[in-house]
């Protein structure tokens, strides 16, 4: 239900975007909603997962289908609901978090929020072998980041603990995903200077 939704983003706020088909606004979670930013009052088609509970029934939006699906791998984990999955795919490096699964390196794992040693271990038992086919997501353009997701988390909380919003923080994390620095000081640099720029 819901493989995808084609309209017109007519609102991009922190967590969410908001695209228009015929009248009716459809609120869509995603990773990085300012990802769409270029498609503002534009027609656009976003990948999306339609997740339902008794209580609750939220729609995922994805630039790609291997975007979606790793989405999908991820909230097929014990322990892992659509919350934790998007906060991973904001930060993650796809092939550094393939790497991870496959050598069993939970240390790397619980780096992402939400994301304590339990759970870490369930994603390893869960995915190890399952994911190598989302290796082409690193090219697919989403994911064309270099950037260690480390480095990116450290920044993200020097840059919170100085006082910026989180909107204005996730507005700058493509461009810090691309610079290829590996040094969170040189990272934190650059995130300044782009959110000088803001």
């Amino acid at each position: 239900m819901f493989a995808y939704i084609n309209g017109i983003v007519t609102l991009i706020q922190e967590d969410v975007i908001v695209i228009d088909i015929q009248g009716v606004g459809y609120e869509i979670n995603c990773a990085n909603p300012y990802e769409f930013q270029e498609y503002l009052n534009k027609k656009t088609l976003v990948y999306t997962y339609h997740h339902v509970r008794e209580d609750v029934m939220n729609l995922y939006g994805f630039k790609t289908e291997d975007e979606k699906n790793l989405f999908i791998k991820l909230i097929s984990v014990s322990g892992i609901g659509p919350k934790s999955a998007i906060l991973i795919l904001g930060t993650v490096n796809v092939n550094d978090f393939i790497s991870a699964v496959e050598s069993e390196d939970e240390k790397y794992l619980t780096q992402f929020r939400g994301v304590g040693k339990k759970t870490a271990r369930q994603i390893i038992l869960d995915l190890k072998g399952k994911l190598t086919s989302l290796q082409t997501l690193e090219t697919s353009g989403l994911f064309d980041q270099s950037t260690d997701s480390t480095a990116i988390s450290e920044a993200e909380e020097a840059f919170l603990a100085l006082g910026y919003r989180q909107q204005e923080i996730t507005a700058i994390l493509p461009e810090l995903r691309k610079s290829e620095l590996l040094n969170v000081n040189e990272v934190i640099k650059l995130g300044l200077s782009l959110l000088v720029k803001k």
